[in-house]
């Protein structure tokens, strides 16, 4: 049903979204995406690290 995107169409979609958005709101937009997902793995760290504490506490019976 779909087909793979080419390298031509991501450019068409690339400037279609520079007309609609601009060249600094689509920067900012990629700066704020780019943070959003170093959080994203900053958190997932955190998550693991609090699961090994976890795992080498001794078990309360």
């Amino acid at each position: 049903m779909f087909q793979q995107l080419g390298p031509m169409e991501l450019l068409i979609i690339l400037a279609i979204v520079l007309l609609l958005f601009g060249v600094g709101r689509v920067s900012k937009i990629g700066k704020e995406l780019g943070e959003a997902v170093g959080g994203f793995r900053a958190g997932l760290k955190e998550g693991m690290e609090d699961e090994d504490k976890d795992k080498d506490k001794p078990a309360d019976e």
